[in-house]
């Protein structure tokens, strides 16, 4: 069995205007990078093995807070970028052509965003690179530094849930919070989502 801890990055500057952030390298805040720092003191007791992570600045700065910690190099992993939101990239939702929104919001797969990534290709993609991390580290625990819209989606599929409901059934992951999965034989078991990974005294 190989624990995986999938988090989204610290905050960026597009989250105070609530902006779809996909494949745009947006800067973390000071509030981001004092997540990023939470995230290493707790990844100081976790017992992790490896750090990978997405190749977007906001996740690479994020997972080396991480390894400065713990003297682990993250691992970087274009496979764990976000989904791509295509001509909206950069928008708010009240930016967007209110047809594309109303249309995304009842069938964010079948409607994705225009000139986007379709969602089951970026599940694809990001189930290898987390297929490829447990490969890497049998019976151990890594940390994986990603991406809200791409984990949601993934977590869906492993659920055995339809991913046009990710919206719905997982509306939020907060900075440097996600998901602890357990994988076994292939298999993935939720064990928690959006827990505060900080540090407890011994």
């Amino acid at each position: 069995m190989t624990e995986l801890i999938v988090v989204r990055h610290g905050e960026t500057v597009w989250h105070k205007e609530n902006r779809y952030a996909g494949r745009s390298d947006v800067a973390l805040t000071k509030r981001g990078e004092e997540q990023a720092a939470v995230l290493g003191e707790w990844a100081t007791g976790a017992g992790l093995d490896a750090v990978h992570c997405s190749s977007l600045s906001r996740a690479v700065i994020t997972a080396g807070a991480v390894g400065a910690r713990t003297g682990l190099t993250p691992v970087v992993d274009p496979r764990l970028l976000e989904l791509d939101f295509g001509e909206c990239d950069g928008l708010t939702a009240a930016e967007m052509p209110p047809r594309v929104r109303e249309r995304f919001e009842a069938d964010p797969v079948t409607d994705h965003l225009p000139g986007g990534e379709h969602p089951a290709e970026a599940v694809r993609r990001f189930l290898a690179g987390l297929a490829d991390a447990v490969a890497a580290h049998p019976g151990g625990k890594v940390l994986v530094v990603a991406h809200s819209t791409v984990l949601r989606l993934t977590l869906c599929e492993v659920l055995g849930i339809p991913l046009a409901r990710y919206r719905r059934v997982f509306p939020a992951i907060a900075n440097c919070r996600g998901a602890r999965l357990r994988v076994r034989g292939g298999q993935f078991a939720l064990l928690s989502l959006n827990e505060p990974l900080e540090r407890t005294a011994p």
